[in-house]
C-alpha cells in the first residue's frame, strides 16, 4: 500500500513539474522586457543656463536614474517596507507566503499577497495585476529565474524607474523632481519615506491630493527602518515631526510652448523616439529673455488695443471720419478684435544662437508661430539693404538722392492696358535732393525709388539675392519690400548689418545628449557677405533712424541702438528690425487675416515700444552688456558741411565738398 501511494505521490509530483515546466516554456521569453529593460524616457529640454523648459513624453513621465546614483537611504527605505529580506531570498519569499496563505484561507479569499520586489517588479512589467493563482505561480517561476539574470541592484534598479509613483510619475527620480523639486541626494528621510511608500497605493497615497494619508504612510515606513535599527532615535524623532512642502506641478512644465514647438519641428527628421527616448536637449534659449519677450509684446499689443479704442469712441461721438483703405473701401471699425497679434524673435549677433522667440501674443489662443510660420510683407525693412547694395557699388553716406515724384507706366500680364504707379512718401511730401544718410533715416520712399532707378532694378535685384531674399518680384515694388517674408528669414538677413558684414543663421539647439551620454553639439553657420567697414555705414546710418529718425520709440537709455522700422501698404503690417552691440531682436504686429491697422499703426509706434520694453528690462538682468558699437578699421571720419561723416575706400564722399581735417586725411 505504501509502495502505492510513493508512486501516486510521484506521478503527481512529475506531473506538476512537467506542467511547471510547460507553464514556464510559454512565458519565459516575456524576461526580456525585464533582462533588456528598455522604457519610455522623457526628453527634457532646457535653457542655455539648464534651467528646465518642458518635458515631453509618451503616456509615462519617466526620468532615468542609475543603481549607483540612488542614494543607500533610499533602497534601506524601500526593502525595510516592501521586502526586508530582498537580499537573502531568492525571488521568493516562503516565509511572506506561508503567512499570507492562512491569511487567505482565514478570509476564504485572496486578501494578503505575499510579493517580493522582485516578483513586483514581474509583475509591473510582464504580467498583469489580477488577484488569480496562475498568475501568481507564473510571477514566482519567472522571479526565480530572473534572480539568476540579474543581480540584486540590477534587479532594484529597473523597480525604482518602472514603478507609478502617482500624479503621473513614472520613476523614483521623476517623483522626486515632480512632488519635491529635488534630486533623490537632496531628499531628507520624510521626503524618502513618502516616495517609497507609494507604490502600494500610488493614487490614494498621492501627496498632492491625500498629504496625510502619504504621511501616515510614510511613518509606517520610518517606524519600520527604526524598529529593524536602521535608523537612530534621533533621526526617527526629527523624521516622524517634519512635513514636506510637496509641489502639485504639470507634467510638461512648458514654460516657453512656441519655442518647444519649433524645435520639434526642426528635430522631426533627425529623431524619431524623442518622445519615448530620454534626450536631454540644450537651446540657446534664455529663459529670462523669452518671459521678457513675451511681456514686451503684450505690452505694446495693449497700447495698440487701447489706441483702437480711445479711437472707437471718437468715432462714435462722430469726431473723426471714418476710415478708408487705398481703394476706397470703408474699414470696420471693429477690425482688430480677435484678428490683430504679433511676435518677436531676438538673437546673438555674433553666433545667430536664439535667445528669445515668441510666436503670437497668447499661445492658448494661438499655436501658430508667427515667427516661423507666417509670411509678411517687410515694407520699408527692406531698405537697408537697397542701401547697402548702393554703398557697396561706391555710393557714400553723402551722395546726394532726389527725393522727388515719379509716376512710372507698366503693362501687366493679363492685359495690355497702360496703368501707372505713383508712389509716395509716408508723409506725402517731398525734400527735393537730400543726402543718402537722411534718405535712409527718414525712410523716403521716393529717394529710395529713384537711387533704385540709378543703380538699375536687376542690380538691385541682384544684390538682394546674394543678401538671401527670395521670391521677389523683378519690379520697383520690390523697392518698397512688396514681397514676403518669415520674421526668422528677416532675422537672418539683418545678422548681416548687426554682425558687421557676416550673416549667421539663426539656431535654436545648443546640444542633444542621448540616454547613453553620447553628445551632439551645435554651431553656427556663417557666411561671408560684405566687408566689416560697408557693413558698419549702414549700422551707423541706422543708430541715426534710431536717435533721430523713424524708429526714435525703439530709443533705450544707456545702450546704442540701431534699427528700421517697417509699415507696408494700407499699415497692414508694422515691423521694427534692429540691435544693440551683441543682441538683434526683430518684431511683427499685424492681423491675421491680413486686413489693414489703423493708419496711426507704423513700424515705430507699433512695434518699436516691444523692442525698447525687451532692451530695457534685459538691460537690468545683464548690465554687463555691451552698450556702443566699434568702428572697425577701415572706416574714416570727415567732416562735410558741418556734420562728421563715415567712409570707406569704397565709399568715398564727395571730394569736392570735404573739408578734411589734416590729421584724418589719407592716401587712396
Amino acid at each position: 500500500m505504501l509502495k502505492y501511494i510513493f508512486g501516486f505521490f510521484a506521478v503527481v509530483t512529475i506531473g506538476v513539474m512537467g506542467w511547471l515546466l510547460y507553464l514556464y516554456s510559454n512565458i519565459r521569453f516575456e524576461l526580456d522586457k525585464v533582462v533588456d529593460y528598455n522604457p519610455k524616457l522623457t526628453t527634457q529640454f532646457f535653457d542655455k543656463d539648464g534651467r528646465l523648459i518642458s518635458n515631453l513624453f509618451y503616456q509615462e513621465h519617466r526620468l532615468y536614474v542609475k543603481y549607483e546614483d540612488i542614494p543607500a537611504r533610499v533602497i534601506e527605505a524601500l526593502v525595510a517596507i516592501e521586502d526586508t529580506q530582498f537580499f537573502e531570498h531568492n525571488g521568493i519569499n516562503p516565509d511572506a507566503i506561508s503567512r499570507a496563505i492562512i491569511k487567505d484561507i482565514k478570509a476564504g479569499a485572496l486578501v494578503e499577497g505575499a510579493s517580493t520586489l522582485t516578483q513586483q517588479l514581474i509583475k509591473t512589467l510582464v504580467l498583469s495585476r489580477e488577484k488569480k493563482l496562475i498568475r501568481k505561480i507564473k510571477e514566482a517561476l519567472l522571479s526565480l529565474r530572473i534572480e539568476t539574470l540579474l543581480t540584486k541592484e540590477e534587479i532594484l534598479e529597473r523597480y525604482l524607474n518602472q514603478v507609478y509613483f502617482g500624479h503621473g510619475y513614472y520613476g523614483i527620480k521623476t517623483a522626486a523632481l515632480g512632488y519635491f523639486k529635488k534630486e533623490l541626494y537632496e531628499l531628507n528621510l520624510k521626503e524618502i519615506a513618502i516616495l517609497v511608500g507609494l507604490p502600494r497605493a500610488p493614487s490614494f497615497y498621492d501627496p498632492t491630493r491625500n498629504l496625510q494619508f502619504a504621511l501616515a504612510r510614510a511613518n509606517q515606513v520610518i517606524s519600520r527602518m527604526n524598529t529593524l535599527g536602521w535608523i537612530n532615535q534621533e533621526e526617527y524623532s526629527e523624521a516622524m515631526k517634519y512635513t514636506p512642502n510637496v509641489y502639485d506641478e504639470t507634467l510638461t512644465q512648458n514654460k516657453a510652448p512656441y519655442i518647444i514647438d519649433y524645435v520639434l519641428k526642426e528635430l522631426s527628421n533627425e529623431i524619431k523616439d524623442i518622445k519615448t527616448g530620454g534626450y536631454k536637449i540644450y537651446l540657446t534659449v534664455d529663459l529670462d529673455a523669452q518671459e521678457i519677450a513675451k511681456e514686451g509684446l503684450k505690452f505694446a499689443y495693449n497700447q495698440i488695443l487701447s489706441r483702437d479704442k480711445y479711437f472707437q469712441e471718437l468715432n462714435k461721438k462722430n469726431k473723426i471720419e471714418k476710415e478708408y483703405d487705398e481703394e476706397g473701401n470703408e474699414l470696420d471699425p471693429n477690425r482688430y478684435i480677435n484678428k490683430l497679434n504679433g511676435s518677436l524673435i531676438s538673437i546673438e549677433n555674433k553666433t545667430g544662437k536664439i535667445l528669445a522667440l515668441v510666436g503670437g501674443i497668447d499661445y492658448k489662443t494661438s499655436s501658430f508661430n508667427r515667427v516661423i510660420q507666417s509670411k509678411r510683407q517687410p515694407g520699408s525693412a527692406i531698405k537697408p539693404f537697397i542701401y547697402q547694395a548702393a554703398l557697396d557699388l561706391g555710393y557714400s553716406p553723402a551722395t546726394q538722392l532726389a527725393d522727388i515724384s515719379r509716376t512710372y507706366e507698366f503693362e501687366t500680364n493679363d492685359s495690355e492696358e497702360k496703368k501707372f504707379w505713383q508712389p509716395k512718401n509716408y508723409s506725402g511730401k517731398y525734400k527735393g535732393l537730400l543726402s543718402l544718410r537722411e534718405a535712409l533715416v527718414h525712410s523716403r520712399n521716393l529717394a529710395t525709388i529713384n537711387l533704385v532707378t540709378d543703380i538699375g532694378i536687376d542690380v538691385v535685384y541682384d544684390s538682394l539675392k546674394t543678401y538671401g531674399f527670395k521670391d521677389m518680384p523683378l519690379d520697383l515694388s520690390i523697392t518698397l519690400g512688396s514681397f514676403v517674408i518669415s520674421p526668422l528669414d528677416l532675422s537672418q538677413a539683418y545678422s548681416i548689418i548687426s554682425n558687421d558684414g557676416e550673416e549667421v543663421k539663426p539656431y535654436i539647439i545648443n546640444s542633444i545628449i542621448n540616454k547613453n551620454g553620447t553628445v551632439i553639439n551645435f554651431e553656427a553657420q556663417k557666411r561671408y557677405v560684405t566687408s566689416p567697414e560697408q557693413a558698419f555705414l549702414v549700422k551707423d546710418i541706422l543708430h541715426d533712424a534710431v536717435d533721430r529718425g523713424t524708429g526714435r520709440r525703439a530709443k533705450v537709455k544707456n545702450l546704442e541702438i540701431a534699427g528700421k522700422t517697417g509699415t507696408t501698404n494700407n499699415n497692414v503690417d508694422a515691423w521694427f528690425c534692429g540691435f544693440s552691440p551683441t543682441i538683434q531682436t526683430v518684431v511683427w504686429f499685424g492681423q491675421d487675416d491680413n486686413t489693414p491697422m489703423r493708419k496711426t499703426e507704423t513700424g515705430g509706434r507699433t512695434a518699436g515700444p516691444a523692442f525698447a520694453y525687451f532692451y530695457e528690462k534685459y538691460l537690468k538682468l545683464h548690465p554687463e552688456l555691451k552698450r556702443e558699437f566699434d568702428m572697425p578699421e577701415g572706416v574714416r571720419t570727415s567732416i562735410l558741411n558741418g556734420q562728421k561723416e563715415y567712409f570707406t575706400t569704397t565709399s568715398k564722399l564727395p571730394t569736392d565738398e570735404i573739408n578734411i581735417p589734416k590729421e584724418n586725411q589719407i592716401q587712396f
